[in-house]
């Protein structure tokens, strides 16, 4: 494998598992007492069509 691939490779996995350890974080912070996730409030002028 050529240096570029590697570096290419290494940028890619950080963005991915950087993803997912920003989903866990997120949820971990939206998650209620007992355990399920709040409800997100609408924003205003929101209209369900």
């Amino acid at each position: 494998m050529s240096t570029a691939a590697i570096v290419m490779m290494v940028i890619a996995m950080l963005i991915i598992w950087g993803g997912l350890v920003a989903a866990i974080i997120n949820l971990r912070h939206h998650t209620g007492k007992d355990g399920e996730i709040e409800d997100a409030q609408e924003p205003p002028g929101y209209r369900d069509l």
